[in-house]
């Protein structure tokens, strides 16, 4: 049996605050846009999603990658938000075994009420702490983690699509 590859204290160290990171952020976005919106996170990474395509549709296995959930989870969420009128569903005239999620005008207004301030906590929260360079030092490291699928326990970690960014942005 191999031996372990255990962290140095260096490594350690760095871990744990890459978790804090990774726990505290989401955790305060989450407020602001609970508090600001009445809107999840994850509510919004969907809204967002959407309102960046120039039709506003995407098929629901494509929005769950960009929203980095599982087909499960996403569809709980735009479940929740159909209820509010923001999303609807529909089958995909070409292809009927596919679901499109459609961002409505109701969404998009949603976007674009809760953009600003979900902009101003990510300004806060990143970029107001960081200079230029350690700005473009964190996107460097992202990508670096990001471009290089890793198979953990048998489940892909960090696999990413990559899609041009259209519609409101925050």
């Amino acid at each position: 049996m191999d031996e372990p590859r255990w962290l140095t204290d260096e490594q350690q160290h760095i871990w744990r605050q890459v978790v804090e990171v990774l726990v505290r952020v989401p955790a305060a976005l989450e407020a602001q846009l609970q508090r600001d919106s009445g809107l999840t996170h994850m509510g919004y990474l969907v809204l967002m999603s959407l309102s960046e395509r120039p039709d506003r549709r995407l098929a629901m296995s494509k929005l769950a990658k960009r929203a980095c959930a599982s087909l499960s989870r996403l569809s709980h969420v735009v479940a929740r938000l159909e209820e509010k009128g923001w999303v609807r569903r529909e089958r995909d005239a070409a292809d009927g075994r596919v679901q499109i999620a459609v961002l409505t005008d109701e969404g998009w207004a949603k976007v674009v009420e809760s953009a600003p301030g979900h902009a101003e906590a990510v300004q806060q929260l990143i970029f107001d702490r960081l200079t230029r360079a350690q700005a473009r030092q964190l996107a460097k490291v992202a990508e670096a983690l990001l471009d290089s699928p890793v198979e953990v326990a048998g489940l892909s970690a960090l696999d990413r699509s990559s899609s041009s960014r259209r519609g409101v942005r925050g």
